[in-house]
């Protein structure tokens, strides 16, 4: 492990730039931004100041795609920092946590509500002791980017989080943080299938007093890695949904991760714990990311 970025509030949300410059948000109280880091690391500079960003996506018009999770919302920035759009409701509903994005071979966006206020989950900055058992209904939305229609695919997940396409753009996964399972919904035309669960993320045996599966993103060689917050770790999931290995972090708390260049054969994790970017050699490149319809 190499440690990339440093001096960091609560990263999340990495993602690489095409002139090797990365975006994270970090999600601490005394800065709530979205972040440009330099291609060395070195440098990093607040671009917007935000309620509480929680995830990125970027389009290939530079266009950045913010799930600001308090208050909750779909936020569309420019790479001045200016805010061009805001969507808070999907109809009369308003979201409640949005959390994660990504772009779909349609080239919509495809977002995860996880379903709770923050100040629900977390009164006065204190999880709240039956996090575990509380009502939660975590949702996946489709929104265009076009137009800002929204459509809500799914709900009553147990705090839906990370978010990512297969390499054929047939599935959709997302991470349950409360239960540790990683789950596919057959993906057709912007329609998403019943969900199954593909897999579990968490260790029996780790008795970290909190826990739960985070972000995600794909290698090229069908491995799923998921960051596992708590646990100190992310995982590896085989195409058939099975642990074949364990990536420790330096620090506890891996939030999220995406692949470096290709050829690079690394992911770049954030870690609260510490407020880092750490890097880590893999056996694969990560798979091309959908950004928008041409």
């Amino acid at each position: 492990m190499n440690k990339f970025a440093e001096d960091l509030g609560h990263p999340e949300g990495p993602v690489r730039l095409s002139d090797g410059s990365w975006l994270v948000v970090e999600m601490r109280p005394d800065r709530n931004c979205v972040t440009k880091v330099s291609a060395d690391g070195r440098d990093r500079r607040p671009i917007r100041t935000l309620g509480r960003p929680n995830g990125l996506a970027v389009d290939r018009h530079g266009t950045i795609w913010v799930a600001d999770s308090n208050p909750a919302g779909l936020i569309e920035l420019l790479p001045d920092g200016d805010v061009r759009e805001i969507i808070r409701h999907c109809g009369a509903e308003p979201m409640l946590f949005c959390n994660d994005l990504c772009f779909g071979p349609d080239g919509m966006l495809y977002l995860t509500d996880s379903g709770m206020l923050l100040e629900d989950l977390a009164p006065n900055g204190k999880l709240r002791e039956d996090y575990l058992t509380a009502p939660i209904d975590g949702r996946i939305y489709r929104v265009d980017p076009a137009n800002y229609e929204i459509e809500k695919l799914a709900s009553g997940l147990r705090f839906a989080n990370g978010i990512a396409f297969d390499a054929a753009g047939r599935n959709v996964y997302v991470s349950e943080s409360m239960t540790g399972n990683i789950l596919c919904f057959p993906w057709d035309a912007g329609s998403l299938g019943e969900g199954r669960i593909f897999g579990n993320v968490h260790d029996p045996a780790n008795q970290a007093p909190f826990k739960m599966a985070d972000g995600m993103a794909f290698g090229e060689d069908g491995t799923l890695y998921v960051a596992v917050l708590g646990e100190g770790n992310i995982v590896l999931l085989d195409d058939a949904g099975s642990i074949k290995g364990r990536i420790k972090t330096n620090g506890s708390m891996p939030t999220n991760l995406a692949f470096g260049a290709p050829g690079e054969r690394r992911i770049y994790v954030t870690e609260d714990e510490f407020g880092t970017i750490e890097m880590h050699d893999v056996d694969t490149d990560g798979v091309q990311l959908f950004n928008t319809a041409p």
